[in-house]
């Protein structure tokens, strides 16, 4: 029985390696990334049901803004460096920081860009 388990799980591991290597890893729905941003920034804050309705909005529209720059890129074949990518992103960021600016006061804001936004990032990063 512990043989046939350690060979699922040989099996299991390989699949999530060469789906990885071939760039069919899931990738995570709008709902998902906002469910995320969303319990990140309730550890924090605790916002009204109304604020962070409006929050969760922002962060549905960037990354629905994220989701068509990849897409382009991917359409066009082109494997683009991190540089090329965060210049077509900045105005999505830009955008949705300057939203998050109107819900948040000055001092939630500098918390989400000095704290929160960079521990997300390393969170993607890791995974």
């Amino acid at each position: 029985m512990k043989t046939k388990g350690l060979f699922l799980f040989i099996l299991l591991t390989g699949t999530i390696v060469v789906n990885a290597q071939n760039g069919n890893f899931h990738q995570r729905t709008v709902e998902e990334r906002v469910k995320a941003a969303h319990e990140k920034l309730d550890s924090v804050f605790k916002f009204d049901a109304v604020k962070q309705t409006k929050i969760d909005s922002a962060f549905a529209t960037y990354y629905r803004e994220q989701d068509k720059i990849r897409e382009e890129f991917r359409s066009s074949g082109e494997r683009p460096d991190r540089e090329t990518v965060m210049a077509k992103m900045q105005p999505a960021i830009e955008a949705r920081d300057n939203e998050l600016k109107t819900i948040l006061s000055e001092e939630e804001f500098k918390k989400w860009k000095g704290e929160i936004e960079p521990s997300m990032m390393q969170r993607r990063r890791q995974q």
